[in-house]
């Protein structure tokens, strides 16, 4: 509508539904070139006709074969947890009330960051060809009193594998499994034995890495 010519945009990847994105990238093809030299013009004229849970922070010239979804090197997703009722976290924090062992849980976390087959923690029946991530950071880390986040880093992540993780993870948390159980949920390789996941509006996706010479 507003470059006059046809627009086909591609994401960098897909969530599930009620996932958060703090840093998302998308690329497209482009004739008019003041898109990139005028920019924040464009940044402005885009965001006014998006909806207010939509909003572009800026436009950038990739590579002729740059690919937002392919090329993507690291992905990062943080997950938020409070303990106490706090209405202005509500919508995006999960709740959980009682003691938790987040110290535990980092542990079980350093179990992760030697694991390669994530079978146990993905959607069945996908059409991926493989369950084998590289994870290449995994902790809990407290933002506030009774406030946390989990921090995940992969080369990339599977249908539903963070909020699996999380759920899983706070079994171990509330002493529901230990660590030697965490272990052996992973080698089974079976997504019944592992926890339920997490609720999808905790989740952000926060930031994803490209090779240095994708933008120009």
């Amino acid at each position: 509508m507003l470059l006059k010519e046809p627009i086909e945009v591609m994401g960098c990847g897909r969530t599930d539904t009620g996932v958060h994105a703090r840093n998302y990238f998308a690329h497209f093809n482009c004739l008019n070139t003041d898109l990139t030299e005028n920019s924040e013009h464009w940044v402005y004229k885009l965001n006014n006709v998006l909806p207010p849970d939509i909003s572009i922070f800026f436009i950038q010239k990739a590579k002729e074969d740059a690919h937002a979804r392919f090329d993507a090197i690291t992905r990062t997703y943080h997950y938020y947890l409070h303990q106490h009722k706090n209405p202005f976290l509500e919508n995006f924090s999960w709740h959980q009330y009682g003691e938790i062992d987040f110290e535990l849980m980092n542990k079980a976390c350093e179990i992760l960051l030697q694991t390669s087959d994530f079978t146990s923690f993905s959607k069945v029946n996908t059409q991926t060809k493989t369950n084998i991530c590289l994870v290449s950071e995994a902790a809990w880390i407290q933002l506030h009193e009774n406030e946390w986040c989990f921090v995940i880093t992969a080369d990339r992540f599977l249908r539903n594998m963070v909020r699996a993780i999380v759920g899983t993870l706070m079994m171990v948390g509330r002493h529901k499994i230990s660590l030697e159980d965490f272990k052996k949920i992973i080698d089974n390789k079976n997504r019944s034995d592992a926890g339920s996941s997490a609720p999808a509006h905790a989740l952000f996706l926060t930031d994803i890495k490209y090779p240095e010479d994708t933008f120009l």
